[in-house]
C-alpha cells in the first residue's frame, strides 16, 4: 500500500536533476508511465527481495523529465503494492515539481524483513523477483525455498548432512556451481541436493549469484542470505 507524503508535490527539481544522473541501477529504476500495475508490482517484490529501491514515476529511460500524467498513476500504485504485492508493501511516495511545472513522483520501497514478496501474475501464480543491477529478474525456485524457510528458521545445534558438506567442499575448489551440476558431481538426487541448496543458504552460509543470465551457488552473500 502507499503511503503518499506531499500530493500537493514540493519544489524539487535539483533533488530528482541529482538522482536522474545516477541512471538506472540496483536500487533506481525509472517509469515514463504506468499502463500495467502488474508490472509495477514487479519492480516492487524485486527491490523489496533485494535491499531496497525507488521508483521514479515520470522519467524516461533516457532520463528526460515527462512528468506524470494523471492522478490516476497514483491508483495504480496503490494497486501494485497492495493488491498485486503478496504480502503487500508498505511504500512511500512523495510528489516533486521539477522544470516547466512536471512532477515527478519518488516512491520508496524498502527491503522487508521476512522475503519473499510475491507478484500475483496470470492466473493468480505467485512469482517472486529479485533485483540484478538495472533488471527485476524471476528468482530462482530454490531461492524462494530458502527465503520462506529463513523466516521460519529456529536456532540450535549448527550440523551438517553428507549433501551438505559436498557442496561447501566443492565452493571451496570453484566460486560458484550451478544447482544442477552440483547434483551431478555429488552424485545426489535432485531433491537431496536441491535440500542441500535451501538449507545453507537459508543460514546464510551459501547464496544465491547472478552470473552469465542464470543464478548460481556460491559463499558470496546473495539472495539466500
Amino acid at each position: 500500500m502507499a503511503t503518499v507524503k506531499d500530493i500537493k508535490a514540493i519544489k524539487g527539481a535539483y533533488y530528482i536533476r541529482r538522482l536522474i544522473e545516477e541512471g538506472e541501477h540496483e536500487h533506481q529504476d525509472f517509469k515514463f508511465q504506468i499502463s500495467d500495475a502488474r508490472k509495477i508490482a514487479r519492480s516492487i517484490s524485486a527491490f523489496a527481495n533485494h535491499d531496497g529501491g525507488r521508483l521514479l514515476i515520470g522519467v524516461k529511460d533516457n532520463g528526460v523529465v515527462a512528468g506524470v500524467r494523471s492522478d490516476e498513476d497514483l491508483y495504480m500504485i496503490d494497486a501494485a503494492a497492495g493488491m498485486y504485492c503478496t504480502p503487500a508493501v508498505e511504500v512511500e511516495m512523495t510528489a516533486f515539481r521539477c522544470e516547466g511545472g512536471a512532477v515527478v513522483y519518488r516512491v520508496e520501497i524498502p527491503r522487508v524483513d521476512r522475503r519473499p514478496v510475491c507478484v500475483r501474475e496470470e492466473g493468480d501464480r505467485l512469482k517472486a523477483y529479485y533485483r540484478v543491477a538495472d533488471e527485476n529478474i524471476a528468482a530462482h525456485p530454490l531461492m524462494v525455498e530458502a527465503w520462506r524457510r529463513r523466516a521460519g528458521a529456529a536456532g540450535g545445534l549448527l550440523t551438517f548432512s553428507a549433501a551438505e558438506r559436498a557442496l561447501l567442499h566443492l565452493l571451496e575448489l570453484e566460486e560458484y556451481i550451478e544447482p544442477g551440476e552440483f547434483e551431478l558431481r555429488a552424485h545426489l538426487s535432485r531433491r537431496t541436493a536441491a535440500d542441500a541448496i535451501v538449507r545453507l543458504a537459508a543460514l546464510g552460509v551459501v547464496g544465491f549469484i547472478y552470473r552469465g543470465g542464470r543464478f548460481v551457488v556460491g559463499h558470496e552473500p546473495g539472495g539466500g542470505a
